[in-house]
Parts: C-alpha cells; structure tokens; sequence
C-alpha cells in the first residue's frame, strides 16, 4: 500500500470476502472516477464541476429509487458505473451522504489550493477520507459509533501521510496542503516549498505534522484488532503501511522533495510480519 490517494482502497483483494468485491469495486469506481474529474486532464473548471454536478444527480436518483439516465447526465457512459453503484447501495444500505460528501471533498480540490489552519484541513479530510472507511464499515455490518469513531482517525492520517508524502507532487498543481498557520509558525514560505529547500525549519515543520499524523494512526489503530476475520487483516495492514511511510519520511531527513517515500518488498514483508504478530497476540 503506497499511502497513496485512492490507491489505499483495498479494490478485490484477496483478503475480501467474495460477496463484497462487487461493491468494493463500485465504491472505487466512482471516488476514482470523480477524483480523476477533480484532478486530471486540462478541463477548465466549469466544466470539471458541471460532471461532478452529474455524479450528484446521479445520486439523487439512486435515492429516489429513479434510474440513472433519468438525471439525464451529460455523459450518458458513467450510467453503467453508477447503475452497478445504485444496486449495491440498496443491497448493503450504503448511505448515500457518504458519496455526497466525497463529491463536495473532490468539488473543493478544483477552485481550493490553501488551508487556513488544521480544522479546516480535517474538514477536508473528513469528507475526502473518511467516507471510504465508514462504507467499508457499513459493508462488513460493523459501524458501531465507537469503530466509525476509530476509522475516521485511521482515514484521516491516512489522507494526511498522502499530504506530507507528496507536498512536491501537490505544489505542481499549485495546492499547499500543509496548514497556512503552520507554516507561518514554522517560518516556511512558499518560495521555500517551490525551491524544495529542507533546512531546519522545513524538517522541524514536516517533524510536527508526520508526529500528528502518527498520533492521530494511533489512536484509531485499535479498531484493526478489534475487527474480525479479513477485515481486520486488511486494516492492520494499512496501519502498518501508513505507519511505515511516515518512518520513510523521517529516515529520508524529512526531504520529500527529493526522496518519496515509497514501499518496497523489505517493508511489506515487514508490514505483514507485523499483521501476523498482532493477530497472534489477540
């Protein structure tokens, strides 16, 4: 698992139960697929939240039980992917805010590029990130307040790793993830970030957000114990990975400008011991 955008969703993997491929699979259809809207190609951004407003019709009519080319979408191809989505929806009793919110999260990436302070950064990653463990949750029958409590943390760090991982990635779409008010306190500039310039101040800045984005793994880390059968194997696996990636980022000096952390063979071996160990002592 490179902490990587959607890249993190387990699509049919092997440690999914059967019956829940399918759906797995429409989930990541439609956050790739929209993401990719938000991100990708060179669309102005009329028309990048003109298809993303296609989606949210599409929605609408999966709530109201309508087909999908009732909402008329102007590209009639995203029909099949979101007629597949609509009849897992109504077979798992997925909630249809969650997809809202994904949308509103992938909205905001086309006009958004900067963040106040922390809390506007979690509002973020409470719609970009969390969704995608709380349909996880609904799917395997498991979303209790206090496990959905604990994945919002997991899915939360998870999206910030993906943030300090790929600061230089993000500012050649010009987007500063990293909270306004932070760098202010640390004394980093934008020029600073534009140069790749790892001095003291860029490695105490980066030290203070891998600290909170470990802290906050932490804290939702239990829900990968608690959780049964391949469910939880697949969650300790993308702690363990999250965890590992922020390790890379300290070792490389807190340079991600120059050196992206990514996992080799080494790690994962040393992810799924870890897995392993932890399902042995429960």
């Amino acid at each position: 698992m490179p902490v990587d955008h959607y890249e993190n969703f387990p699509v049919a993997s092997f440690l999914l139960p059967a019956r829940l491929r399918e759906p797995v699979e429409a989930i990541y259809a439609f956050a790739r697929s929209a993401d990719d809207i938000a991100d990708e190609g060179d669309a102005s951004a009329i028309m990048r939240l003109a298809r993303l407003n296609d989606y949210r019709n599409a929605l609408n009519a999966i709530e109201r039980g309508a087909r999908v080319s009732d909402a008329k979408p102007s590209d009639a191809s995203i029909a099949p992917m979101f007629e597949r989505l609509g009849r897992n929806i109504r077979q798992f009793g997925l909630p249809v805010q969650l997809f809202r919110d994904l949308l509103d999260a992938f909205s905001q990436d086309v006009g958004k590029t900067r963040y106040t302070d922390f809390a506007e950064l979690l509002d973020y990653c409470r719609r970009s990130a969390n969704p995608v463990g709380r349909l996880l949750l609904h799917l395997y029958g498991t979303a209790t307040p206090d496990n959905l409590r604990l994945s919002d943390r997991i899915c939360t760090s998870l999206q910030l790793i993906n943030f300090w991982q790929d600061v230089a990635i993000d500012w050649r779409k010009q987007r500063i993830y990293l909270p306004q008010d932070d760098l202010a306190r640390f004394g980093v500039s934008e020029a600073d970030i534009d140069a790749g310039t790892c001095n003291e101040r860029w490695t105490a800045l980066l030290d203070f957000e891998v600290k909170r984005a470990r802290s906050m793994m932490l804290e939702g880390a239990p829900l990968a114990l608690r959780l049964p059968g391949r469910i939880g194997w697949e969650l300790r696996l993308i702690v363990a990975g999250g965890l590992r990636i922020l390790e890379r980022i300290e070792g490389a000096g807190h340079d991600v400008f120059r050196h992206r952390p990514i996992l080799g063979k080494l790690d994962w071996a040393q992810i799924a011991w870890k897995a392993l160990r932890h399902e042995n002592n429960t």
